[in-house]
């Protein structure tokens, strides 16, 4: 570890000289990508900004906006629906703050009366007030207020009175603002912008949720006369019209271009080593990415390189810091006090004093948490280190762009974690840097998200034939299932709600199906949070640790006819996994292609869960100590599927016979479940699988990967859509791991529920290739 003369930056490629060449970090380089520096295009204000919203902005170092920001803001000024799908601190805030702040102050009454309103919805409440922050520090004559859980019953009466621009989020506007909308009817009967900030957030069975909340929005300032612009607005979003239609249920025009400036920047690629230390069935177990960061950490810290690392858990960004600062005590006593922990669960001062301090440059590193990955602000950055994938390329763009914001050059290293997505991407890296971020998958047409925002909607006003293509075509066909089962009743004016309980609450947005599970802290009785069912039996189980925003509990109870599961706060020095055992079969097949003598399908099943047992693994390390048996109850779930069919004689002709077909398959399955997020903005956890040699419904070698929530999420469906792409990668990936017979890099799964066993790797790529040599070369739907 070398430490240069405080203040002075070294050159990016000379950083990635020092950090490369320290003993034995030789071969963990997989990866270097320049990206070039790119110029800022300015523009004129528009003339319908008002001089004082101009001058505001001027006051703030906005002499001229960049083209981009203005024309966004001319589309929505125009009443354009439009999203703003432009890099990461490319001014996206401006471009919808411009019209939205414009349109207040020129439609003030006389006497100050509300004549225009804006609301603001974001996936977080950090971000929310970090917006109000920005707002506020402007000094306009504007009305701004945040409505959020942390907001008393005065700041909600002056908010509902006289608020002009409103920051919340959707779970604010589901539970409040739409159940109560006559009360709030002179803020939604004078809405005219609608923003839906990082909008890439709301994808899988949670932006199914959302996309029925902003209909219910809509439809309910129809009631009141109002039909409002929506702004959507992310950095990282695939296909950004497709998605924020969805969503909204409008045509909106996508802008793509981007003209804000950006310096050069360098992205490693890193991969730590193996370790001495045998993981499951003797499988070799690589170095923790949080430790292998904990030492980047020091050595840019010590060469005084502003940094911010990117950890998964509140525990781990406690424990990277912790870790670099023991490095840099050797280096110099001062320098440890130059590097902290910043994650959610701060106060909002302490969170302050954190970014004023790396702002003055009395802190150069930061271990943080996602709390730092959305629009905060944070500039004058040099480096960003990335404790493992973060998901998905949408989530790794956002953490890249935190360093370098403005026209200064950067560097952003992935450093891969021990599992199969991470080891493609930094030995594939043309997947990840030469790639367009995921589309953002989920499916509002789900039954089982559709109905209750539907009952919703009849408590907020009688449902009438003419409502129902706001919420999708096959809104009649749920309205009239809800009927029969009693929850909806129909009269001559329309569909009534029947019950005089609440009917939001039918929907909780955050769960994945089922009566949520409360997660309770125990001694207290405080609630936490809440988990769907189907999670409370892999995440809350007894003994389960339990990370809940970051921050780490250990499951007592879980009390199943209860909905309950009581944890305290703990920081053990092990993660757990469960196991569980799965059944499936198949209820009806949607689609299917032919791949030679192979076959594709997509359709609904019913599989069969029962979690058996957990895994206690040392961390850091991933070492397994133990495995705990569980007596939990089976549960059922329909949902959708992709799978695919070998037939016995491919099998033979593949010279498979003489190797493991169940390992084989089973192999497969796994690296492919691994893989899948790649192509769709899902995690791991959000999908499962089963494999069979001889499947009772096919008859035939199956291998089936699954959505786990009712009804599904659209995540399988985009494996299908993309299943020659999908599958392509997992064979490589299995292929292309350095390990002999198979590791968690490649087809070791965490939950398999077999102790992942059988496993055959050369087994797997040769099934894998057999399969895709009937699979078609240019398929226009994959992709």
């Amino acid at each position: 570890m070398n430490q240069s003369r405080p203040g002075v930056v070294p050159p990016v490629d000379v950083l990635v000289r020092r950090l490369t060449g320290v003993p034995g970090r030789e071969d963990r380089l997989r990866h270097l990508e320049v990206l070039p520096a790119r110029e800022a295009v300015h523009a004129d204000w528009p003339d319908w900004v008002p001089d004082d919203v101009r001058g505001a902005y001027a006051g703030q170092g906005v002499a001229r906006p960049w083209r981009h920001q203005v024309v966004a803001a001319d589309a929505a000024h125009a009443g354009d629906h439009v999203i703003v799908a432009t890099g990461t601190a490319s001014g996206k805030s401006l471009a919808y703050q411009l019209p939205a702040l414009s349109a207040i102050r020129a439609a003030r009454g006389p006497r100050g009366e509300r004549g225009a309103s804006v609301l603001y919805l974001a996936p977080t409440k950090a971000l929310a007030h970090d917006q109000l922050a920005g707002l506020s520090s402007l000094g306009l004559d504007v009305r701004l207020a945040a409505h959020d859980g942390d907001s008393s019953r005065e700041e909600r009466d002056w908010t509902r009175d006289f608020g002009e621009y409103v920051l919340t989020n959707p779970d604010m506007l589901h539970r409040s603002l739409l159940p109560s909308h006559h009360r709030w009817s002179r803020l939604l009967g004078s809405l005219q912008y609608v923003v839906v900030d990082e909008c890439h957030h709301y994808r899988g069975v949670f932006g199914a949720h959302v996309s029925h909340v902003l209909r219910r929005l809509r439809r309910v300032c129809a009631m009141y006369g109002a039909h409002p612009t929506f702004v959507l607005a992310s950095a990282t979003v695939a296909e950004p019209e497709v998605t924020a239609s969805r969503l909204t249920g409008l045509d909106v025009v996508a802008l793509t271009r981007d003209d804000s400036p950006r310096g050069e920047v360098s992205l490693l690629l890193w991969e730590p080593p193996f370790t001495s230390h045998a993981g499951e069935n003797g499988a070799p177990v690589r170095r923790a990415a949080s430790s292998e960061v904990a030492d980047l950490l020091a050595d840019l810290v010590a060469e005084d390189v502003r940094t911010l690392a990117f950890i998964r858990s509140r525990r781990g960004a406690e424990q990277v810091a912790l870790s670099a600062a023991e490095l840099l005590s050797e280096v110099d006593p001062s320098l440890p006090d130059r590097i902290a922990a910043y994650r959610g669960g701060y106060l909002p001062e302490e969170r302050r004093a954190l970014e004023a301090a790396l702002r003055r440059g009395d802190l150069v590193g930061l271990a943080a948490t996602n709390a730092l990955e959305l629009g905060i602000d944070i500039s004058g950055l040099d480096a960003v280190l990335i404790a493992g994938f973060p998901g998905t390329r949408a989530a790794f763009w956002q953490q890249v762009g935190r360093a370098g914001r403005g026209a200064q050059d950067a560097l952003g290293v992935l450093v891969a974690k021990d599992d199969p997505l991470d080891t493609y991407l930094v030995t594939h890296p043309d997947k990840l840097i030469g790639a367009p971020v995921e589309a953002s998958v989920f499916d509002p047409a789900n039954p089982h998200v559709m109905g209750p925002h539907l009952c919703a909607a009849a408590q907020e006003q009688p449902l009438t034939e003419a409502d129902l293509p706001l919420f999708g075509s096959t809104a009649r066909e749920v309205v009239d299932e809800l009927t029969t089962l009693g929850l909806l009743r129909r009269r001559p004016r329309g569909w009534f709600w029947t019950d005089r309980s609440r009917a939001a609450d039918l929907a909780d947005i955050r769960s994945a199906g089922g009566s949520p599970v409360q997660l309770i802290e125990a001694g207290t009785g405080r609630v936490v949070g809440t988990v769907d069912a189907g999670g409370a039996h892999n995440q809350a189980h007894p003994g389960a640790v339990y990370v809940h925003q970051g921050e780490t509990w250990l499951v007592e109870d879980l009390d199943l006819e209860h909905h309950v599961a009581v944890m305290r706060r703990d920081e053990p020095s092990y993660s757990t996994t469960a196991r569980e055992v799965t059944d499936i079969s198949i209820v009806a097949t949607r689609e299917r292609r032919s791949w030679g003598g192979c076959e594709l399908a997509l359709g609904e099943v019913d599989v069969s869960h029962q979690v058996v047992s957990f895994l206690k693994r040392r961390q850091p390390g991933g070492e397994v100590l133990s495995e705990d048996p569980l007596d939990l109850p089976e549960r059922t779930l329909r949902t959708t599927a992709v799978w695919w069919t070998v037939p016995d004689d491919v099998v033979a002709e593949a010279g498979l016979a003489a190797l493991d077909v169940p390992g084989a398959a089973h192999a497969a399955e796994h690296c492919s479940i691994g893989l899948l997020p790649l192509f769709a903005t899902c995690d791991r956890w959000d999908i499962g699988g089963v494999s069979t040699a001889r499947h009772a419904d096919t008859g035939v070698l199956t291998v089936f990967v699954y959505d786990g929530h009712p009804g599904g999420a659209g995540f399988s469906e985009r494996g299908f859509r993309t299943a020659v792409s999908w599958l392509t990668a997992t064979r490589e990936a299995i292929a292309s791991c350095e390990c002999t017979s198979g590791c968690p890099s490649c087809i070791q799964s965490p939950k398999c529920g077999n102790q992942n066993n059988p496993l055959d790797k050369a087994g797997a790529i040769a099934l894998l290739d057999a399969l895709l040599s009937g699979a078609p070369r240019a398929d226009g739907s994959d992709g």
